[in-house]
């Protein structure tokens, strides 16, 4: 296309050329050497400030030429008789090939000012992409393909040496093969014995490889001294200057997700340890009480002075503080499953009384003495696993009645709508601190105050969370206006 628009232009030059040559020798009758040369020297000008240097040149020879013929004595010939002529003509033909040769220079500057501009805006781009570069296993892929599209490259390769080997990360319409005695010898002189690692150690700079029919340029990838790998590029020449800061940037963005990757896998082991350590404190507490009551009572079972009913009692004593133990290793089960991906969903239709009686049957001891009040908007089955759903709400209505006052009521309000079951379960004490209420479905969080009274694991509230994220359903908190809190769980479901 470049070439085209150069004949293109050279036409338009020598049509100037010859126009102002029929228009002063014709129609004009200018006889004037200096007024015809500056005539010219426009014309070559202009064609020199848009064409490339063998335009200009070609139309500033044809314009002496057309000068010397038409213009200088004797007329008609390549003779010059008068020797200022000789003198007008090369004055003529130095500042005609001067001006264009300063105009080429101007347009190359020019065309590479444009350039570093456009490469520049290209890296930019490219270090924006690099930072939505956050997951370690797909950042060597990722990071190719965003080479490949903002450079407009055929090929990228990102080539990480392993031991001997090299494993290659490869984007664009057509990829490159790199076998890894070529990228050894890209950067150790076809010094391979040693392998790759120590290859890439001992290379130089960048080098042009010729793979098949393709030139690629390749140049090591290096974070100060430290080599990561190889960057590898095809389909059109990249400049030096660029390709080095290209490669810098690469470098810059493995190295970027390797510490991110890092970074992840020390906050899960701080996390695992912070959990493991909140679970031991929790069990430490929540097995002391029960485990007591029950030697305790049965202490008092083996001696003599208990009568018939006062056995009884402290038998339920042993059978309550069992339950409570019961329920908290489910719960750590059901915590264990959750984590483990385990828990599936079963699904059938159902009403929404179900669902609630058989959550109140799972947590009797716990709502003993308490007034549970239950509101139904709609007797309409629903389509969900009411396993997973009635355990959820087990959960709302032990924690209702854990941190409510004793004998307090406690509401549970349902209703059927298009998007599926909605249960809120309310109950009449102190509410929710405002510091607490961001973090009650965190597991093992038993609240800022939870040294100051008797309180439960901090596992109800997250394993309910975490059950009803397997049916795709979602849990809120919120305090009450007149007191209390209200827990609303929502499972999406086909209704009947």
């Amino acid at each position: 296309m470049t070439a085209v628009a150069d004949w293109r232009k050279l036409a338009v030059g020598l049509a100037g050329i010859a126009g102002l040559t029929l228009l002063f020798g014709q129609w004009t009758q200018i006889s004037n050497a200096t007024t015809v040369a500056l005539g010219f020297l426009i014309v070559v000008l202009l064609v020199a400030a848009t064409a490339r240097l063998w335009v200009a040149v070609t139309v500033s020879s044809v314009a002496m030429l057309a000068f010397n013929f038409f213009f200088l004595p004797p007329f008609g010939t390549l003779t010059i008789a008068d020797p200022r002529n000789w003198i007008a003509l090369l004055a003529f033909l130095a500042v005609s090939l001067v001006a264009s040769n300063l105009s080429a220079v101007a347009r190359a500057r020019t065309l590479e000012a444009v350039a570093r501009r456009d490469e520049l805006g290209r890296l930019f781009d490219l270090s924006r992409d690099v930072l939505l570069i956050t997951e370690s296993g797909e950042a060597n892929a990722s990071l190719a393909a965003f080479i490949s599209r903002r450079f407009d490259l055929d090929s990228v390769a990102i080539c990480v040496p392993h031991g001997a080997e090299w494993i290659v990360f490869d984007a664009g319409p057509q990829p490159l093969t790199l076998d890894p005695d070529t990228l050894s010898a890209a950067v150790s002189g076809l010094d391979t014995e040693r392998g790759a690692a120590a290859a890439l150690t001992s290379g130089g700079g960048q080098r042009v490889l010729t793979v098949g029919p393709r030139a690629v340029q390749v140049v090591p990838l290096r974070l100060g001294t430290r080599p990561s790998g190889l960057l590898a590029v095809a389909g059109r020449s990249i400049e030096p200057g660029t390709f080095d800061a290209l490669a810098g940037l690469a470098a810059i963005a493995i190295e970027r997700a390797q510490f991110l990757d890092a970074r992840k896998d020390a906050d899960l082991a701080r996390q695992g340890e912070a959990l493991k350590s909140a679970l031991l404190a929790s069990l430490g507490h929540d097995l002391r009480t029960p485990l007591t009551a029950i030697r305790v009572a049965a202490g008092n079972l083996q001696a003599s002075w208990p009568d018939e009913e006062q056995r009884r009692e402290q038998s339920d004593v042993i059978l309550t503080e069992v339950d409570r133990l019961t329920r908290l290793f489910q719960n750590i089960l059901e915590m264990a499953r959750i984590d483990a991906g385990a828990v599936t969903e079963d699904t059938r239709w159902v009403a929404a009384s179900e669902i609630i009686e058989a959550a109140r049957a799972s947590v009797e001891p716990a709502l003993r003495g308490r007034a549970v009040t239950v509101s139904l908007d709609s007797e309409r089955l629903v389509r969900l696993d009411p396993r997973l759903t009635s355990a959820a709400l087990s959960h709302l209505l032990e924690n209702a009645a854990q941190y409510a006052p004793a004998g307090s009521p406690i509401d549970v309000t349902a209703g059927v709508a298009s998007e599926g079951l909605t249960i809120a379960v309310r109950d009449h004490g102190h509410g929710i601190p405002a510091l607490d209420l961001p973090r009650v479905f965190d597991r093992f969080y038993r609240g800022a105050n939870a040294g100051h009274r008797r309180s439960g694991t901090g596992m109800g509230l997250a394993i309910a969370k975490g059950m009803l994220a397997v049916e795709r359903g979602r849990i809120s908190a919120e305090n009450c206006e007149d007191g209390g809190a209200r827990f609303t769980m929502t499972v999406p479901a086909e209704v009947k």
